[in-house]
């Protein structure tokens, strides 16, 4: 087992819209586990609704559908809003404790130095970009499938992208089966993305068949990070210049 602990580079500010969306991901999820079921794979991304402009209520639909024999679709309710609205709705639902644990996880290591750069409004303006990104790389590869997709792991990919271009040095405690040790953020996202590609590059045969975990939503959501770090480079530079030598005053 590899898993990312924290990072020990000290930040300026009070990560109010990191805490915030850690908030609104926890609350949502309470919220699902209240409304059962239906309402969760109502409000996820299905993407053959989304490019077919039609709410399927399933098992309603299912003789409509040509759905393969692998795939077992889960039921669904009526979705209250234009179905593309699910691509947003969709970042802030999970499917069970664990996979909120690990999301969250990784947006309180990465997210706060992130958020710093950017500053809150366009932080989370480009965690929604790097979600809207995740989902649309993700249904366009297999816009047939009635496989529900869920989870902020695009958006949090996007933020770890991000990270991994400004602060490519940064330490990183990582639990490493039974040992604690630290590694350069570089290493340890840029091997997160590197096994989010061959794993995503691996499912393309096999999209729709099963659910599982959304490499490709993945792989977009750090992409658009990536290009998001790169149009805010100088800022960030400014930033790690300021913390770096507080005397100076510097505005990024």
């Amino acid at each position: 087992m590899v898993l990312p602990l924290g990072d020990i580079e000290k930040i300026r500010i009070v990560p109010l819209a990191t805490y915030t969306l850690i908030a609104l991901n926890v609350g949502m999820y309470l919220f699902q586990l209240d409304r059962g079921e239906g309402f969760t794979t109502s409000l996820a991304a299905t993407p053959y609704e989304i490019t077919h402009d039609y709410d399927l209520e399933l098992p309603r639909d299912e003789n409509r559908l040509r759905i393969p024999t692998q795939e077992k679709p889960i039921p669904q309710r009526h979705v209250p809003f234009p179905v593309q609205l699910t691509m947003l709705t969709a970042m802030f639902l999970h499917s069970d404790p664990l996979h909120l644990a690990v999301n969250m996880l990784f947006l309180w290591i990465f997210g706060d130095n992130v958020e710093e750069v950017l500053g809150s409004m366009r932080y989370v303006l480009v965690y929604i970009v790097c979600g809207l990104a995740g989902t649309v790389v993700q249904t366009l590869i297999n816009p047939n499938s009635v496989i529900p997709t869920l989870g902020a792991s695009g958006a949090i990919a996007g933020i770890m992208g991000s990270y991994a271009v400004w602060f490519p040095r940064h330490r990183i405690r990582v639990l490493v089966f039974r040992y604690l040790i630290e590694m350069p953020a570089l290493v340890v996202i840029g091997v997160w993305i590197v096994f989010q590609v061959w794993r995503g590059v691996g499912s393309i045969g096999h999209l729709g068949e099963i659910g599982g975990v959304a490499y490709l939503a993945h792989i977009g959501g750090a992409a658009t990070g990536i290009v998001a770090a790169f149009l805010f480079y100088d800022r960030a530079r400014a930033i790690i210049l300021r913390n770096s030598r507080p005397e100076l005053s510097v505005d990024p």
